[in-house]
């Protein structure tokens, strides 16, 4: 796919893997939304993008996905400053330390992974399929396969937390919305498919527990770094050997398998079915 002029955009987009992504699709011409909780830390990216690349532009929209108001008024400002959308990759991630709750009382790492995903890419659905043809990549993660068993009356894990289960079954949510998002499409010109980035040597897991927040510091110099981490969302991004593939699960810019219940139909189906109730909007 052509970039030039090509609007983008990525939430989770001012460190780590997003900013990489942010970086590349801006030097290949796209026009890059980067939607950020940290407004000067946004601002440095935005700069250093500027700097050193001759892209056609960066905008900034702030939002902090563990609140589905500020989710709602960032799509709303995407929405009402562009008319269409080419690429909508999710990418922001969060592992919270410790149970904890969003204001609408959601488990903070459901809320911030799997609802931040759902609710930003249906409010800007309309934008997405407004383009000519357009991509949805959903960050997702190898995490999945140490997901529990999918359970419709625990998802958020309020029985038995762990911090660990917690991201592992977002990540398992990220591939099940997928999966039900491009059935939906199926009949539009827009594309859903999900990715595992790598093991990045990041700043992720720094909010979570002592233990995690050890094992990165041990593993950091056996991890991907960002740039590398970021070549299997650009891949999806911009090459048109998957401009038909639709549904797919990536890694290392190739469709993989994942784990037998990630390809659940019906899981996925109650899940967004859920997954709506809990956000209170109707999907077209």
């Amino acid at each position: 796919m052509d970039m030039n002029n090509k609007l983008c955009v990525i939430t989770g987009a001012n460190s780590g893997i997003g900013f990489e992504t942010a970086k590349e699709l801006a030097r290949q011409g796209a026009f890059i939304v980067m939607v950020c909780r940290n407004e000067d830390k946004a601002e440095l990216a935005k700069r250093q993008i500027l700097n050193e690349t001759t892209g056609s532009g960066v905008d900034i929209v702030l939002c902090d996905f563990s609140s589905q108001d500020e989710i709602r008024k960032a799509a709303a400002e995407i929405k009402s400053n562009y008319k269409k959308i080419d690429v909508l990759i999710n990418n922001h991630g969060f592992v919270a330390g410790s149970y904890k709750e969003t204001v609408e009382g959601l488990e903070e790492t459901f809320g911030v992974n799997h609802m931040g995903y759902f609710l930003f890419t249906n409010l800007l659905l309309d934008q997405v399929k407004a383009a000519d043809k357009a991509r949805i990549i959903n960050v997702a993660s190898e995490a999945h396969r140490s997901a529990s068993k999918f359970d419709s009356k625990n998802l958020q894990l309020k029985n038995n937390y762990s911090t660990w289960k917690a991201y592992a079954n977002s990540k398992l949510y990220n591939i099940l919305f997928t999966v039900e998002l491009a059935d939906r499409l199926k009949d539009t010109k827009v594309t859903a498919n999900s990715l595992h980035p790598g093991v990045i040597a990041s700043n992720f897991g720094k909010s979570s527990t002592t233990f995690v927040k050890i094992f990165w510091k041990i593993a950091s110099p056996f991890m991907k770094s960002n740039k590398d981490g970021a070549q299997t969302t650009i891949y999806l991004a911009t090459s048109d050997e998957v401009e038909e593939v639709n549904g797919a699960y990536f890694k290392d810019s190739k469709v993989v398998a994942p784990s037998n219940q990630a390809f659940d139909k019906e899981a996925a189906k109650q899940l967004w079915e859920i997954s709506e109730e809990l956000c209170a909007i109707l999907v077209k």
